[in-house]
């Protein structure tokens, strides 16, 4: 056997990955080889690998349970670490650790994306001291994280689990994607959490994919298979740049999906009728473009990537159909931490606006509203990225404030006819303000009393004259809407500016 054959040998060894009863045990669960995974992720494969040989002296260990490498997704270089659970869970080992950091350094040399492909039981008990608290230790894997967050994208697809401290691989990601019935972080496992604290909980209660993506808001994206979950990945990667120092690609515009009903038909003159800001959406989009990002998490809002006439849009739309479309600490969370996505990768916002406020009671002022909703108004206040906001009917409150109203420096505030800003409501703020009188009335009196003074407080808050006032920029047409926002954003992709000086803000976190 002459030493080419040897190495190919040796090459052939590695890539198979762990014993073949594990790689039964994934299919079982319709989980996919780690190289597979990247077959589907990568347009032609990975086309430079890194340590393919690492601790290539011990047979258990091909490339130590972890593939890194670079290939293209959508003609576009990416970075990747996959971790191989055929191989000891995919534990991480001290040459695991150093291999995934330095596939992060090259991605921030590159200043291309970053994804994490996950799948690992964790750190090897066995190696702690070599791989965990040293300069060079795991530590340093979210290290890296958080200096390459918004520098360039990163994704993280969770195939299985991603425990203990692994599981801020996912936390410091851009979006995270889970696989249901296999995909799973937390801290500490239900065999730990009996042990320790005495709660008996099963896996999915502590840190299932479910769970996840719409109870904690860690996870981002529910996908039924990896299949689902690598297309998504692929899909979410074309509405970004490179790197925080391009725009997103424009595409090929197209025109909006078919739906008999126009914007006028949609929304409902009644400002406390709900109706579906999907449907809105739909008819202002191109088609087909839509990628909602948390949509099983607060679904009382809607945030997601979207084109219009091929060019890239983050949409933040109030939800009238779900719980009126109030503010929660939740989705405060979920608004804050969409923007400083959009705002770091210089994607645009609009803000579709139909909100009764931020919600009120000592359960949510336990839960910390005020800080979570002052969380929302920082990040949108500072983001400098093109900012529309559209008044669809309602802007009430501080829900005004938070939905990039005037005050906070939109590029424009776009109102419909049906639109009304105010304080509160005129129900509200005639039960508010005439209680005692109403109270003095005789019974027979009181309807045509309250009918007169909302009357009142409407005209009050005409959005004619808030026009006239130039609180609103303009009052729109709805079913022209479409093509004032693709003529406003192509003026205002112009814009630079720079929100303050300083070094950073103090953020009610």
């Amino acid at each position: 056997m002459t030493y080419v054959d040897v190495l190919q040998e040796r090459i052939k060894q590695i890539e198979k990955g762990g014993k073949e009863k594990y790689h039964q045990r994934n299919a079982e669960k319709g989980k996919l080889f780690a190289r597979k995974r990247l077959e589907l992720l990568f347009d032609d494969g990975v086309n430079v690998e890194d340590a393919f040989f690492a601790n290539c002296m011990d047979d258990e260990l091909p490339s130590d349970g972890v593939v890194t490498g670079i290939g293209k997704v959508n003609g576009q270089d990416v970075c990747v670490m996959a971790n191989d659970s055929t191989v000891k869970a995919g534990s991480w080992g001290k040459r695991t650790v150093e291999k995934i950091l330095r596939i992060q350094e090259t991605a921030m040399k590159l200043e291309i994306p970053m994804l994490y492909l996950v799948d690992s039981a964790g750190a090897r008990i066995t190696d702690q001291i070599e791989m965990f608290p040293g300069r060079r230790g795991a530590g340093r894997i979210f290290h890296n994280q958080i200096k390459m967050s918004g520098r360039v994208p990163q994704v993280c697809l969770l195939f299985g689990p991603s425990a203990a401290g692994g599981a801020y691989i996912p936390a410091f990601c851009d979006i995270v994607v889970m696989v249901e019935g296999n995909a799973s972080m937390y801290l500490g496992s239900p065999r730990m959490a009996e042990k320790v604290i005495g709660e008996k909980v099963t896996l999915e209660e502590m840190g299932g994919a479910r769970m996840h993506c719409s109870v904690s808001g860690c996870g981002d994206v529910l996908a039924k298979t990896e299949e689902e979950a690598i297309d998504y990945a692929r899909k979410y990667l074309t509405y970004f740049p490179a790197n925080f120092r391009h725009k997103p690609p424009v595409h090929e515009g197209k025109a909006i999906k078919e739906i008999e009903k126009s914007i006028t038909d949609i929304i409902p003159v009644n400002q406390n009728a709900p109706f579906n800001m999907y449907h809105l959406i739909d008819k202002l989009i191109d088609e087909d473009s839509f990628l909602e990002i948390k949509k099983r998490f607060a679904p009382e809002l809607i945030t997601g990537l979207a084109r219009l006439n091929g060019q890239t849009v983050g949409i933040i739309a109030n939800q009238p159909r779900v719980k009126g479309g109030v503010l929660f600490p939740d989705s405060a969370d979920k608004s804050a931490k969409f923007v400083q996505l959009c705002d770091a990768f210089n994607i645009p916002l609009l803000f579709l606006v139909d909100v009764p406020g931020f919600m009120i009671g000592t359960h949510v002022e336990r839960q910390g509203i005020i800080r979570h909703g002052a969380k929302m108004l920082a990040t949108m206040s500072e983001a400098t990225v093109p900012k529309i906001s559209v008044i669809v009917r309602k802007a009430y409150g501080a829900g005004l404030y938070a939905m990039a109203g005037p005050a906070f420096e939109p590029d424009a505030c776009l109102a419909l006819p049906t639109a009304q800003i105010a304080v509160m409501g005129p129900e509200a703020a005639v039960n508010a303000v005439y209680a005692n009188k109403i109270a003095e009335l005789p019974e027979e009196e009181r309807p045509a009393f309250v009918k007169q003074k909302q009357e009142e407080y409407r005209n009050d808050i005409d959005i004619y004259r808030l026009a006239s006032d130039m609180v609103i920029d303009a009052v729109v047409d709805p079913n022209k809407l479409r093509q004032e926002l693709i003529n406003r954003y192509a003026v205002y992709n112009q814009k630079n500016v720079t929100f303050t000086e300083r070094k950073h803000g103090v953020y009610p976190v």
